[in-house]
């Protein structure tokens, strides 16, 4: 089976073939800049870098390109509320960007544009969308993309132009739009906002216009993926393919794939809604890492498949944490079985099977939810095997490495610094300890020692063979 992802644009699961072979360049809609990030961005953050970090897996060479969009309405209305400019405010806020992404075990973009910066693409942009019918300048110095002009607006929402709304992040309406459903690629500044001079006057770019023209600047004409959240799907993506199209004739990208929204149920609500900023429930990122580690949080995302919501709680977290310690657990099984083993199974059909269900959970639209059974199904045959004592050396150190190639997609399993040797050597002197304690029947301090590892997340469980140690 080869990779097949799921095409916004026809509905339905397509066979992956990149523009240029052995290349894939992949454009993800990033933040707007005026606050810390949540856990809704945060959900789509782990689903992108899970997906560059499987394509990488399977060979591929990516460009991973994410924006800041770092002029905007929010962040003008938010830095004249702190009485900075907002270039200061939005430059705070993506060095916070950064800071709280850490936190969450993402591999960084390889190129992260940003609005203020794209201003000259943008313009040279906007004038080849008027040169070629499909703009017009109105009196105030805005310019706005004509929907009227094009046959067939709504392709990734599936909709008809006549049964659609304006909403989301559109321009309000203007008496000099010729059409509602016009949005603006040029927006002309109000007294005292930040802008730039263009063609048209002073202002300052569109929302939609900045990610197609980084797009060109940074990755070419046309891409192999397109991804986002799929709130984004309408307006800011049909207009993407508007902008781009009248430009150069072709499609924007190949792919669009969008990540289901992060939901919130709270007090009196009688269904589920998207966390957002403008709906005031979200939680920030910062404040949740400071209650989970980063592999919890990645674990709680890539255990649902990417394109279906998720409902978000703490409850939730703590479950997922819970499942995550019986891999981990399994994990430092299998090393210190690896150091002592003599068993005569290397596992090798067992590796290769469990290698080859991996590969077709995750070539099927990136569905982590099943690769990640395949990850607990390895971990009750492997308990097995190491209490049957049939499991050798080298196959319990062929299945870290497995795990360990595994977790280059997922980013799940504890880093190699997390497995912590100066903590194993500690808890083989404080096991030590204790069982000296237990020969001298001092009980009470045995047990004591006991308790406070307990109350610290580590429980003891004493064999035959001695006491061993683990994460609870």
């Amino acid at each position: 089976m080869s990779l097949v992802i799921h095409n916004t644009l026809t509905g339905k699961k397509e066979n992956f073939k990149p523009i240029e072979e052995g290349k894939v360049k992949m454009y993800v809609c990033g933040v707007t800049v005026y606050d810390d990030i949540h856990m809704g961005h945060a959900r789509s953050m782990i689903v992108f870098d899970m997906v560059a970090r499987y394509l990488r897996y399977c060979g591929y060479d990516v460009t991973h390109v994410t924006n800041f969009t770092d002029v905007d309405d929010k962040i003008i209305i938010r830095a004249e509320e702190r009485g900075i400019e907002p270039l200061q405010l939005s430059s705070q806020y993506i060095d916070k960007y950064f800071e709280d992404t850490e936190k969450l075990g993402l591999r960084r973009a390889d190129i992260y544009p940003k609005a203020s910066e794209s201003i000259g693409d943008i313009i040279a942009m906007v004038q080849e969308i008027i040169d070629n019918g499909f703009a017009y300048p109105t009196s105030d110095g805005s310019v706005y993309f004509s929907v009227d002009k094009v046959e067939n607006y709504g392709r990734l929402t599936n909709q008809k132009l006549e049964n659609m709304s304006n909403q989301g992040r559109q321009v309000l309406n203007d008496e000099e739009k010729k059409n509602p459903m016009d949005f603006a690629v040029w927006k002309a500044a109000k007294e005292g906002e930040i802008a730039w001079d263009s063609p048209w006057g002073k202002g300052r770019p569109g929302w939609h216009i900045e990610c197609s023209a980084m797009i060109r600047r940074h990755l070419g004409e046309a891409i192999d993926i397109h991804g986002g959240g799929n709130d984004l799907i309408f307006p800011h993506h049909e207009n993407e393919i508007l902008q781009t199209e009248a430009c150069t004739g072709n499609p924007l990208s190949n792919y669009w794939m969008h990540n289901g929204m992060l939901q919130v149920k709270g007090v009196g609500m009688s269904k589920e809604e998207k966390m957002s900023k403008s709906l005031g429930n979200f939680f920030r990122v910062e404040d949740v890492a400071a209650k989970f580690d980063k592999q919890t949080i990645r674990f709680y995302f890539l255990n649902t498949h990417y394109r279906s919501p998720l409902v978000y709680g703490e409850d939730l977290l703590e479950e997922a944490s819970v499942a995550l310690k019986r891999l981990w657990n399994n994990y430092r099984e299998l090393e210190s079985y690896a150091k002592n083993a003599s068993g005569e199974d290397d596992a090798s059909a067992f590796i290769e099977e469990c290698d080859a269900k991996f590969t077709e959970s995750m070539d099927d639209d990136f569905n982590t939810r099943d690769a990640i059974e395949v990850l607990f199904s390895l971990a009750r045959t492997t308990n097995r095997m190491m209490s049957e004592k049939t499991l050798s050396k080298k196959g319990a150190e062929d299945i870290i490495a497995l795990l360990r190639k595994f977790d280059d997609v997922l980013g799940i399993y504890p880093e190699e610094e997390d497995t912590d040797d100066s903590l194993d050597a500690v808890m083989g002197i404080l096991i030590d300890i204790r069982g000296e304690l237990r020969k001298r029947k001092a009980y009470d301090l045995a047990d004591m020692i006991r308790d406070r590892l307990t109350e610290a997340g580590i429980k003891l469980e004493d064999s035959s063979e001695g006491a061993k140690w683990k994460k609870i």
